[in-house]
């Protein structure tokens, strides 16, 4: 069972080197607008700026790889875990800040805002599998 689990996570990450780039540029971008427009309208944000690389970067890269090619709904199953694993620790260990009484807390509550975040943000895994691919083979296409 372990071993099938390293053989396709060595699978999954032999890839082209300029597709785990463009992957960290989309990502860093994505990540860094997501925690602007948290902080223009007070829903939440990063405590530092350097956790977009972290977080978007060194956590959701990796995890977007292992998730690609699946279905949809497997994708955003699977992404769900990583994600809430994330958003509860990231406000248990309060590197993420969320601002009181925001939008998300005022519709659905406080005690369900990081369900409500990572509900929301799981969405990323199957989104940003599709547009990385879709930018990818449009800028290398040519290469191949």
């Amino acid at each position: 069972m372990i071993q099938e689990l390293i053989d396709y996570a060595k699978e999954k990450f032999n890839v082209d080197r300029k597709l785990i780039l463009t992957y960290c540029i989309v990502y860093f971008l994505w990540g860094l607008g997501m925690n602007k427009f948290g902080m223009t309208v007070e829903i939440a944000k990063f405590t530092y700026w350097w956790q977009v690389i972290t977080c978007y970067i060194i956590y959701m890269v990796p995890i977007s790889l292992l998730l690609r090619g699946l279905p949809f709904h497997r994708q955003y199953a699977y992404g769900l875990i990583a994600m809430g694993l994330l958003e509860f620790g990231g406000y248990t260990l309060e590197s993420s800040y969320a601002y009181p009484e925001n939008i998300v807390e005022q519709l659905f509550g406080i005690r369900n805002f990081a369900l409500g975040m990572a509900l929301f943000f799981t969405l990323y895994f199957p989104l940003g599998n599709w547009g990385v691919d879709k930018i990818y083979k449009m800028i290398f296409k040519s290469e191949s």
